[in-house]
């Protein structure tokens, strides 16, 4: 039969990266985890920002980065700039201010739409899970491995996980959608 605590733990790892990249998408306050996906050159070796400074944060809409090694100023303010952050790093020589305008109508619906594109790449990852297990599933049928029943069950139990899954990512964009669009 197929190895369906490989497939939940493959799926459970999809949601897990789906949590994280809403993490990144920033609802009215200024969190540090919208730079967790921001990495910058450091000796060679892409380095995630929070691994190079300090990231504080002195208000709700302002954030701090100050990098242990001062050359890295200009490396981090690059990498901020390109990021679909949509936000105009300030640097002062010594730390990098990040302010985070109030969300505009416009600005909370084009984060809406990016959260409803994560939801649906999440999905179509669980679903090529769910493709990959009920092949396994069909070779360990056609191999004589299981029977034509073991395999039906084994189809049905995929699809009930894939089911489960896809409504919890379906709940995971809606929580994000309204906190995003709560004033």
């Amino acid at each position: 039969m197929a190895d369906f605590e490989q497939f939940t733990g493959k799926m459970e790892k999809t949601m897990e990266s789906l949590i994280s990249r809403f993490d990144a998408v920033r609802a009215g306050r200024a969190s540090a985890k919208v730079l967790d996906q921001i990495k910058v050159s450091y000796y060679g070796t892409e380095t995630p920002i929070n691994q190079v400074g300090t990231i504080s944060s002195p208000d709700a809409r302002t954030l701090l980065i100050q990098p242990w090694d001062g050359s890295l100023l200009k490396e981090i303010e690059k990498a901020i700039q390109i990021s679909d952050l949509g936000i105009n790093p300030q640097n002062d020589g010594r730390v990098i201010r990040l302010v985070f305008p109030q969300l505009t109508e416009e600005r909370r619906i084009e984060l809406t739409k990016q959260v409803k594109k994560y939801g649906e790449e999440a999905k179509v990852a669980i679903r090529n899970l769910r493709r990959d297990a009920v092949d396994q599933v069909k070779k360990q049928q056609k191999a004589s491995e299981i029977t034509e029943d073991d395999e039906k069950k084994a189809e049905k139990d995929i699809q009930d996980l894939t089911d489960k899954f896809i409504k919890r990512v379906d709940e995971a964009c809606a929580k994000k959608e309204k906190e995003l669009m709560e004033l």
